[in-house]
């Protein structure tokens, strides 16, 4: 298909169950406000960085991980650098088994194969019975794929908002829990105990991944390692690769590369 036909594709319930594609070529930068789809998507990265927000956090994609949204799930999103993937598109009705919010899931072999068998057939109303079982497999697999830590929780409270906008837009910030509570106009035990009853963590398990999240950006822009240690705030640049290789298996210096 061509990428006014899969954008078709996107908004139309009718047609092929599922829809899936291979992006030919690197894909342009995109930064696109608020919107939904009538289909679920499935996302695969080959290359580059995807960075999403839905209602209920932010997520990022980065190369070996796809993201799904699902039918009419309200969302932005933000392509860094040049990117490349496949992807599938899911009538709505064959997405009430697959996640009811967005997230990040790993993929087999398995389901990357079967996404680029789909992807060779012809554009019809109808699959047929060959195409339906792979269909059916598809969907088990996408059901079944483990999802992956990618997900940075939005707190709801307003208090909380303000403090977590300005840590996302200034992770090198280092003030600590109860300077933070003193600027939110709360003690300190009120804001550890919000914090973790709307986002789900820690205020420290939070700050950290909001620091994964920005050096995943920045490495995918191509700054070097020792310049995202610094925009993030920390002492010394073996700190952050420390913290990056735990969280991710891998140095930042080797992350894309792998």
């Amino acid at each position: 298909m061509l990428h006014h036909d899969l954008m078709d594709a996107l908004e139309r319930a009718d047609g092929p169950p599922l829809i899936a594609y291979q992006a030919e070529g690197d894909l342009p930068r995109v930064e696109k406000g608020w919107h939904s789809h009538v289909r679920g998507q499935l996302f695969y990265v080959e290359r580059g960085l995807f960075v999403s927000e839905t209602r209920q956090g932010s997520w990022m994609l980065p190369p070996g991980r796809a993201g799904w949204l699902p039918p009419g799930a309200e969302h932005t999103i933000r392509i860094t650098g040049p990117s490349r993937g496949w992807g599938l598109f899911v009538a709505p009705h064959m997405a009430h088994c697959l996640p009811i919010h967005a997230c990040v899931v790993g993929v087999n072999d398995l389901l990357r194969s079967l996404v680029l068998r789909a992807s060779t057939w012809t554009d019809q109303a109808e699959l047929n019975d060959e195409q339906q079982r792979v269909m059916a497999v598809l969907v088990d697999e996408i059901r079944r794929a483990p999802v992956e830590p990618m997900h940075l929780p939005m707190p709801t409270d307003r208090r909380l908002q303000k403090m977590v906008t300005t840590i996302i837009e200034h992770p090198d910030d280092a003030r600590g829990v109860d300077e933070w509570a003193q600027a939110s106009g709360v003690s300190t035990r009120t804001l550890t105990r919000l914090f973790r009853d709307e986002t789900g963590c820690s205020f420290a398990q939070w700050r950290q991944q909001a620091k994964l999240s920005r050096a995943l950006e920045h490495l995918a822009r191509g700054m070097r390692v020792s310049d995202v240690a610094d925009a993030l705030g920390y002492a010394t640049v073996s700190a952050f690769v420390a913290m990056f290789r735990k969280a991710y298996g891998t140095p930042p210096g080797r992350y894309f590369a792998a």
